[in-house]
């Protein structure tokens, strides 16, 4: 009679012990994986903005600025990727008065806008010379880099989750004399989209260069419950 006790009391030990262990002869638990990377490639939008008071003058202003643009990234063209600088907007903008009862100014705006992707990150800093000296509109953030094999990389991340459920399974199977069997249901938690780390930047030359873009990482979770056999 007393060993039939005390075996009472291990079973309903478990649960305590370990959460996720049912009492059926399954465990569900959590595996996460992680991939670490540094982007490969970037994607860059600049564009070339003039104003003036006669609609042709702002236009040529622009169209002198994109001919700069063009001669000045000559020896890189061809290692532009996706390249298109075909968006042109043209509108008016009234200037407030400066006292009461003058008549507004309008001006003219024109812009063209460029935008590329780049695989190859040592053009980077050029590039971005190339448009300061022209006085081109641009903003570069984190999420603009990315890497060229990211899919594989969330997939990788998710395969090491997948291994990480299935060794706390086992490692569970094991304190209690069993072993972790079939997977009765896996759940994938959400998506493995890239976590920007950091993104460094210093001045060289009174211009702005990027130095690092940083590391990143991509996140894996998954539910899983397996048979304890």
């Amino acid at each position: 009679m007393a060993k039939n006790h005390l075996k009472t009391h291990i079973l309903y030990a478990l649960p305590l012990l370990f959460p996720g262990l049912a009492l059926a002869g399954e465990v569900s638990l959590t595996g996460e994986g992680t991939v670490r990377y540094e982007p490969d490639s970037a994607r860059l939008t600049f564009t070339a903005r003039a104003e003036h008071e006669q609609s042709d003058k702002a236009t040529e202003q622009v169209s002198s600025l994109m001919d700069q643009w063009r001669k000045g990234i000559s020896e890189y063209r061809n290692k532009l990727q996706e390249y298109s600088d075909a968006s042109v907007n043209l509108y008016s903008r009234t200037l407030p008065s400066e006292s009461r009862g003058q008549e507004p100014q309008k001006r003219a705006v024109a812009s063209q806008t460029i935008s590329f992707s780049i695989s190859d990150l040592s053009l980077l800093n050029p590039i971005l010379q190339q448009a300061q000296s022209l006085g081109l509109n641009y903003n570069l953030g984190p999420h603009q880099f990315f890497h060229s094999e990211e899919t594989r990389m969330e997939q990788e991340a998710l395969a090491l989750a997948i291994a990480d459920a299935k060794s706390r399974c086992e490692f569970v199977a094991k304190q209690v004399d069993q072993s972790c069997g079939d997977v009765v249901s896996l759940n994938i938690n959400g998506g493995h989209r890239p976590v920007p780390m950091m993104m460094a930047a210093e001045a060289r030359g009174g211009s702005d260069t990027i130095s690092s873009v940083g590391e990143r990482e991509i996140n894996a979770s998954v539910n899983a419950t397996f048979e304890l056999d």
